[in-house]
This record gives structure tokens, C-alpha cells and sequence, in this order.
């Protein structure tokens, strides 16, 4: 066979195995946590006459990679390769977190923490648990949060509390899983609201 055939032959071979592979190349699909607060009250007087700043809640290591995190067994950690995150969750949580607190009329000043002001008072708060569960009955997802609330003057917790959801998912796509981690994540939220409300009814919360 003659060398120049042969050269378009390799080359045509080629280019049918580069469009083969460049047809199987799978992109990822990015979502964002959609949540909701409670329904905002009247506006007046707020809960408490004091700032309070909020900063970026913590995630352990896992919650950190970006992808979308199943377990198949209560000690097993999976992860989707092609279903991500478009946002760090934790990030979410804490604009969520403030939402809330706003929605609450909690403090006469919400804001997130920028280490440069220097409010009345700090919540630090952590996401557990963001987590699709697919073993025991059916699918669900569940999340968990903590949270304290510290008077920066004295470096006194004055409130920590913890809250976890769990939402059956009727349907199994991500889509349907993602839609309910947004449902879960707020009612933890809510909780968590509902709780400082509660245990700091009878403290006093002012600013200095």
C-alpha cells in the first residue's frame, strides 16, 4: 500500500476515534440550595436592641468538595461525580441564617462578620450534615446545624443549640434531592431561630 494512502488512512482513523471520544464527554450539572424564611413579621421594636454579626458557617471536610454527597450505609460517604454544587453550601446556610434572622426581627442589626465592625454580639454556627440518605426506608435527605450566640463584651455564650431535618424525597432524581435539602436546611434553620428566641426569652440581650 502506498505510504501516502496509508498516512490517510491513520488520519482518518484518527479523527473517528477523537469525535467518538469528544461525543462521551459528560459535563457536570451545577444546582444552588434554594431555601425560604418564615414569613416576616411586622416591623417595630426588634427581639433584641443589639448588632449582631454572623459568620460563614463551618463544614467538615466532606461538605467541602463540591459535589453532592450520598450514603449508601450510615458509616459510607459517596459522592456524585457529575452533580455539584454551584456555591459552597456553607456560604448558603449562613445568607439563609441571616434571611431568617431578619425575617425574625431578631436584632436590630443583622449583618455577616467582616471582622472589622464590632457588633454586640457573634453567632458561629457549623453545617453538620447535608447528606442524601438512600439506605433503611426509601430515599431522604437530612441536615443538621449548630449554633451559639456569644456577647462579644464579656466572651459569654449566651445561646448554642443544635437542630436536624429530615425530608423523604418522592421522586429519584437529583432535582427532587436538592429541592428537599432546601426544605430540610430551613426548617434547621427555623429551629435554630425558634430555640434562641425560647432560651434567651428571660436574658438580658442589649447592646453595651
Amino acid at each position: 500500500m502506498p505510504a501516502n494512502k496509508l498516512t490517510v488512512m491513520t488520519a482518518c482513523t484518527l479523527i473517528l476515534l477523537i469525535s467518538g471520544c469528544m461525543g462521551k464527554v459528560r459535563y457536570p450539572t451545577y444546582y444552588t440550595l434554594s431555601t425560604a424564611p418564615a414569613i416576616k413579621r411586622d416591623s417595630g421594636t426588634p427581639h433584641w436592641k443589639a448588632t449582631v454579626a454572623v459568620r460563614q458557617f463551618e463544614t467538615p471536610m466532606y461538605l467541602r468538595q463540591g459535589r453532592i454527597v450520598y450514603r449508601e450505609a450510615q458509616d459510607q460517604i459517596g459522592f456524585y461525580e457529575y452533580h455539584r454544587w454551584a456555591a459552597d453550601p456553607g456560604a448558603t446556610v449562613t445568607t439563609a441564617f441571616i434571611q431568617s434572622l431578619r425575617s425574625a426581627n431578631a436584632f436590630s442589626t443583622i449583618a455577616p462578620y467582616d471582622g472589622r465592625d464590632r457588633p454586640d454580639y457573634l453567632i458561629n454556627g457549623r453545617l453538620e450534615k447535608l447528606d442524601e440518605i438512600d439506605y433503611g426506608s426509601g430515599v431522604r435527605v437530612e441536615a443538621k446545624l449548630t449554633a451559639t450566640l456569644t456577647n462579644l463584651r464579656t466572651g459569654a455564650i449566651v445561646w448554642s443549640g443544635d437542630a436536624a431535618e429530615t425530608s423523604n424525597v418522592d421522586r429519584r432524581d437529583v432535582n427532587s434531592v436538592v429541592a428537599e435539602m432546601g426544605h430540610a436546611v430551613q426548617g434547621s434553620i427555623n429551629q435554630l431561630v425558634g430555640s434562641m428566641e425560647q432560651q434567651t426569652s428571660g436574658a438580658e440581650i442589649s447592646a453595651r
